[in-house]
């Protein structure tokens, strides 16, 4: 089952899949994809990971989702924008190549049978990004997060720490 939660930032999006994942699971899998990219960065990490409790097991992992044993687990996907960031920098920002090893990975996840809660960012809900990149990133994050919606049984929008159904 999959369910896809998104929102703009400090939404409540995590906050919300966690607390959906511990009702579904004693035991579930928290899936972090970040780079720590500077301080601020390591920061934000160590608040995330002092949110959760024994109860949690965390695996990181940059890239390669599907090449973790997941099957039969209750994971929560922390978060699709950072994941869509390694892929993007490691292509040198080409668009077509991350977009195309991005939504093939995630396709090759979706394989194992296993409960998971995809957290992602609507980014392109806010101001045109001044950059190229950045440009390059909004389109590119959209297109995955129709991606992964299409496929997914449920999905949340987070507002204000409200979840909203949208599917």
């Amino acid at each position: 089952m999959l369910t896809y939660i998104s929102g703009g930032q400090r939404s409540g999006k995590s906050r919300y899949a966690q607390e959906l994942a511990l009702q579904l699971s004693p035991a579930p899998v928290y899936l972090a994809t970040s780079r720590p990219w500077d301080d601020d960065h390591r920061q934000r990490i160590a608040r995330h990971v002092a949110d959760r409790d024994a109860r949690w097991t965390t695996l990181e992992e940059e890239k390669y989702l599907s090449r973790l044993p997941l099957t039969g687990r209750t994971v929560v996907l922390d978060c699709v924008t950072l994941w869509l960031t390694n892929f993007f920098a490691d292509a040198a920002y080409d668009v077509d190549a991350t977009l195309h090893q991005a939504q093939t990975e995630f396709d090759q996840l979706m394989q194992q049978d296993c409960t998971l809660l995809v957290i992602s960012n609507e980014i392109g809900m806010g101001l045109h990004a001044p950059t190229e990149a950045g440009r390059k990133f909004a389109d590119l994050q959209g297109w995955l997060n129709q991606h992964i919606a299409q496929r997914a049984d449920r999905a949340i929008f987070m507002v204000s720490g409200l979840p909203l159904v949208v599917k």
